[in-house]
Order: C-alpha cells, then sequence, then structure tokens
C-alpha cells in the first residue's frame, strides 16, 4: 500500500511539522510530507521542510486582492501535490470555502485544549483563568468554524497548581505532537470517515 500524501501548512517555526517529518523517516508510518506551504515567507518552518528535502510553496494574503482570492491560490497549490490528507501544523489562517470545497473530510488541526471548551487563539490562557483541573488538546476535522470541527482525537493534560500560562502551554505542546502523530499515523495506515460529529479510525 502506497504511503498517504501529506501536505503540511505553517506559519512559524514548525515543531509539529518536525515531529510529523521525524515520524515519516519510518516506512512503517505509512505517509510521506509531499510539500509544505506557509503563508509567510522567513519562517524556520519552510527551512525544516527545505531540510528536509520537501517541496515548499508560500501564499501571503497580502499578494492576493481578497481573502476569497488567497483561498483559491492556496487550495490550488495544495492540490497541484494530489494530498491524502493537509496538516494544519500551527497554520495561523482560516481556510475558505473553495479550501474547504476541495479538501474538506480530509483536513485536520490541533487546538491546545480539550474541545469544545476554550476556543480560539488562548486556549491554555482561558483554561488557567476558568481554574479548570484538566485541559489538553485536540485533533479536528477543519470545518468553517473556529476549532469547531469533528473530534478525531483527545488528550489530557492535568492543571497543576503552580502552572503559570506558559508552563502550562509547553505540557500541551507536547501532548499536542504526541496525538498528531499518532493519530495522522493511523489515518495514513488505517483510513478514517466522518460521520457528522463523528470520526471513526479504520476503514
Amino acid at each position: 500500500m502506497p504511503a498517504a500524501r501529506l501536505v503540511v501548512l505553517v506559519s512559524g517555526s514548525g515543531t509539529n511539522l518536525q515531529a510529523l517529518l521525524d515520524a515519516c523517516a519510518d516506512p512503517a508510518y505509512g505517509a510521506e510530507v509531499v510539500a509544505v506551504g506557509a503563508d509567510r515567507t522567513g519562517i524556520v518552518g519552510l527551512e525544516r521542510a527545505e531540510r528536509a528535502g520537501v517541496p515548499t510553496f508560500v501564499q501571503r494574503v497580502q499578494d492576493h486582492a481578497g481573502r476569497a482570492e488567497w483561498d483559491a491560490a492556496l487550495t490550488t497549490a495544495v492540490a497541484a501535490y494530489r494530498p491524502d490528507l493537509v496538516v494544519l501544523a500551527g497554520f495561523m489562517k482560516l481556510v475558505g470555502e473553495d479550501f474547504l470545497a476541495h479538501f474538506g473530510g480530509r483536513t485536520v488541526n490541533t487546538h491546545p485544549a480539550l474541545s469544545p471548551s476554550f476556543p480560539g487563539m488562548h486556549g491554555p490562557r482561558d483554561a488557567l483563568e476558568y481554574g479548570v483541573k484538566v485541559t489538553g488538546c485536540t485533533l479536528f476535522v477543519v470545518d468553517a468554524g473556529v476549532d469547531t470541527g469533528a473530534i478525531v482525537a483527545q488528550r489530557a493534560v492535568p492543571v497543576e497548581d503552580d502552572d503559570d500560562v506558559e508552563a502550562l502551554h509547553e505540557r500541551i505542546k507536547v501532548a499536542e505532537r504526541g496525538v498528531l502523530v499518532d493519530t495522522v499515523g493511523r489515518m495514513a495506515r488505517e483510513g478514517w470517515s466522518v460521520d457528522g460529529r463523528r470520526v471513526r479510525l479504520g476503514a
């Protein structure tokens, strides 16, 4: 069975991308990163891809007439690599209608909280301020909302009494990388299906 084709989209340092590149180095993992895209130039994530010999592309919002045009260009750029799965790995832009029309149901993203709690940019901070004792991370299928897609996998992270936002977020990031690598590998090897809000791994 051929390796599943992954296109990974990044906006920053690409630590989740690196975890996927490292996992894909083992043929038993069942997936291959065939391209890395970004919404900005000069980022470490692109350097990681180039060091690994993976093709890269950049689509900046400001280079297009509007968000719809950017979304269409991003869709075309991703489609050129015929992905089985698109992974948003710290990609800080919301994809639009055109992208979802092409890659809906096979685009995943991570969120540093246990969805549906604490959506948006500040999951660890919001969890800490609320006083929860357990938070974590969520891998979900991307839809038109903000962190609202069907949940593929979750991993819990206890909140310690002396946590600040940075310490908590660092532990969540470790869990996030683990759940991303483990679950994307399973999706690649076993397949998956999305039925409403429920995602099932395995054919």
